[in-house]
């Protein structure tokens, strides 16, 4: 009996893992700055250097070319380009940068972007959301503040993620509804690096479910201040948290 194709899905799956690990390493170097702007990577280097073949190092750079991290140069090799040319809002390049030393900044950054978009689709969740959705979005505030109250970090990640998504899908603005899996990147790792209280401030949790009832009610004002009062207060946290650290250190 030939076995060939039976050894074809752990061939594929060999190759992905292997596209993955040095996809990882090199997009993590990119974004550190050890591989500095301008930088030359050769097809040849990554062959010798991650122990792939030609097809393997090819597609990673496809997929840094993808992400804008580097680009393909005639004659030159592929070139490193510098972080004014990268895809920002791309979630694993978002990893990355929280990945280095740099990532107090980094996630600041991100959580004045959120504090520019979120209370906007707070406030057009109000006016937008179904009632079936404002039905879901209460049950996630509930669920929230519970897992909270309760100290169940992983329950209250994950519920966490789901009613900043539900929110950026219920404005009704599909352009913000496409920044979930970003939003979502930023809570987790933020949570990843400790950048977040031992356990879920009160105030905060409470909060979550005043936006909630905010757009329950249809009050697009007091949906928007209520959203962006717990950007302001996830600002002085990691600023507090971030400062504790270094003072630890």
């Amino acid at each position: 009996m030939d076995s060939t194709p039976m050894k074809a899905p752990a061939q594929r799956a060999s190759l992905r893992g292997q596209h993955s690990r040095v996809l990882e390493e090199l997009g993590s170097e990119i974004c550190s700055g050890r591989l500095a702007p301008e930088q030359v990577i050769t097809l040849e280097e990554m062959e010798t250097r991650y122990g792939v073949s030609r097809s393997v190092a090819r597609e990673t750079i496809r997929v840094l070319e993808s992400m804008r991290l580097v680009i393909s140069r005639r004659r030159v090799g592929v070139v490193v380009l510098p972080p004014e040319e990268w895809n920002l809002f791309d979630p694993q390049i978002i990893h990355w940068r929280l990945a280095s030393a740099d990532r107090v900044s980094q996630l600041e950054s991100l959580v004045e972007l959120r504090t520019a978009i979120e209370p906007e689709a707070a406030r057009l969740a109000a006016t937008r959301a179904s009632s079936a959705e404002v039905s879901d979005l209460i049950g996630l505030a509930g669920q929230l503040w519970a897992a909270g109250e309760e100290g169940d970090a992983d329950r209250f990640l994950a519920l966490d993620v789901k009613f900043h998504a539900a929110v950026l899908t219920y404005s009704g603005n599909p352009m913000f509804s496409r920044l979930d899996s970003l939003i979502g990147e930023i809570l987790v790792s933020r949570t990843e690096y400790g950048l977040v209280p031992e356990r879920p401030d009160p105030v905060a949790l409470q909060r979550h479910v005043d936006v909630a009832n905010a757009i329950q009610r249809r009050d697009p004002e007091v949906a928007h201040a209520t959203m962006r009062s717990i950007l302001v207060q996830t600002i002085s946290e990691i600023g507090t948290l971030a400062a504790g650290a270094d003072e630890a250190s």
